[in-house]
């Protein structure tokens, strides 16, 4: 048998917390995040003292509640700022599936460039033949990047656009391995490790602007070099004007002596 009040038996009802009275330090607070929101710019001062009036009248929570709704409590934290911004666009290109993880030429060639995907770790091999790496077009798998050079009586070139972050570690046995192309590069920018062995062959590092880049330069010095050319015939038409003017007044200030000694000799 079940005695009367105890967990087994029917709960009480629980009073509506909207219909309870407010108090007068819930209504300040309510009246507080009011004057925070107005304080940002997100409230205006005609709709802040539509709902402030409304809070000091208020009598319950619920009628307390609506007024700050849709503002954030003082206090509570602020929303993530945005990601910052990539001016440089690397971070659009990190990612993605690797096109091909090695290149061999014997007695032959092969090239890697254009928009293919260049892996984790790439392997070069060549003997008695050619090489070419371009990455100035290419997506990175990651952001550490190694290519392992091996030329025997044979060469690679690998090249790369000028904000690559590239490193050259290589050796070169009755051969060269050019470490000239390791610079540090752009934040963001992948880590390029070119690496291996050269033996009676070479390997180069090369930096170069994409094509799309140095077309775009070679347009803005001929559009640099077209305005120039205009400021310039513009210039000499101002000092042609001005010599002009200068004869005009001149030969204007001798018709004007001239007759001034005539009427002085009547």
């Amino acid at each position: 048998m079940t005695s009367a009040g105890s967990s087994q038996g029917a709960s009480p009802d629980l009073p509506d917390p909207a219909g309870m009275r407010a108090s007068d330090a819930e209504r300040e607070r309510i009246a507080e995040v009011l004057r925070e929101a107005v304080a940002e710019g997100r409230l205006d001062m005609e709709e802040f003292d539509e709902r402030l009036n409304a809070a000091y009248t208020a009598r319950t929570h619920g009628e307390l509640e609506p007024l700050v709704r849709d503002l954030p409590v003082p206090g509570s934290a602020a929303p993530a700022p945005p990601a910052p911004a990539d001016p440089t666009g690397w971070r659009e290109r990190i990612g993605g599936t690797p096109t091909s993880r090695t290149g061999i030429a014997i007695m032959g060639g092969f090239q890697r460039k254009g928009t293919w995907t260049v892996p984790r770790r790439f392997t070069a091999f060549t003997l008695m033949g050619g090489g070419e790496i371009d990455l100035r077009e290419a997506r990175f798998e990651d952001r550490e990047i190694v290519i392992r050079c091996f030329a025997l009586m044979g060469g690679v070139q690998v090249t790369v656009e000028p904000g690559v972050d590239t490193h050259v570690s290589g050796i070169g046995i009755m051969g060269g391995f050019d470490h000239s192309g390791g610079v540090e590069g752009e934040p963001g920018a992948p880590r390029v490790t070119v690496t291996g062995l050269a033996l009676f062959g070479g390997v180069t590092v090369e930096r170069k602007l994409r094509k799309e880049e140095h077309k775009r330069l070679k347009e803005e010095r001929r559009r640099v070099k077209a305005e120039r050319r205009d400021e310039l015939r513009t210039e000499r038409r101002e000092v042609r004007g001005a010599r002009r003017d200068g004869r005009r007044e001149e030969r204007e200030e001798r018709r004007l002596s001239l007759e001034k000694e005539r009427r002085d000799d009547y």
